[in-house]
């Protein structure tokens, strides 16, 4: 059995997680149908991955909340950019929120037309039909 004898960083560990999250997007819509299309770099344009259909494109940021209160505030990190939804999710529960880019400095996680979404595919893919 492989083990993982390498001893990481704090930030380095949430660097990581902070991936899998994206990651696990990708996998969810790529099995929807869409076609996934992740940036080499995203720093200034706050994309971590683009979506496409027949002829539309949507940029969407990943991040992470590190709490189990869906009334949290939640900061516009993207501001400037062209950006079309982000999705949120929990470090310490089980959920997550997809929400249109918004433009004010911050906004509570469960805002009116922002979506949970327990974490997993089928429920996740709901939620995204919905937004």
């Amino acid at each position: 059995m492989p083990v993982l004898n390498a001893s990481l960083k704090a930030t380095t560990l949430a660097a990581h997680h902070q991936l899998s999250f994206e990651q696990q997007v990708c996998a969810w819509l790529s099995s929807e149908g869409w076609e996934v299309l992740v940036p080499l770099v995203d720093h200034g344009r706050k994309t971590d991955l683009v979506i496409a259909g027949d002829a539309d494109y949507y940029r969407i940021q990943v991040k992470s909340v590190h709490t189990r209160d869906p009334n949290v505030r939640v900061e516009n990190k993207w501001q400037g950019a062209r950006l079309d939804y982000v999705v949120y999710f929990s470090t310490l529960a089980d959920w997550g929120f997809i929400t249109p880019a918004f433009s004010e400095t911050s906004r509570p996680l469960d805002a009116p037309g922002h979506v949970r979404f327990h974490a997993q595919r089928t429920n996740f893919l709901k939620a995204f039909r919905r937004i």
